[in-house]
């Protein structure tokens, strides 16, 4: 028979609290980011910032082939 006492609990977290827990570091990134971006240091993705890159040589390839 086998009974589960504290030390189980403390080897393995509650899913709910874990969840929680992922939930509180989420919202405190996001609340980083937000005032980061108030006192004016926002910064560009890296993705948007490939894709201005690669239209803009499209845009340059397709002036020089179909011209």
């Amino acid at each position: 028979m086998t009974t589960s006492g504290p030390s189980d609990r403390s080897e393995r977290p509650e899913r709910g609290t874990e969840r929680q827990n992922w939930i509180e570091r989420r919202r405190e990134k996001i609340r980083a980011e937000v005032d980061r971006n108030r006192r004016g240091e926002y910064t560009v993705p890296t993705w948007v910032l490939a894709l201005a890159l690669v239209l803009i040589v499209g845009g340059w390839l397709a002036l020089i082939f179909l011209a």
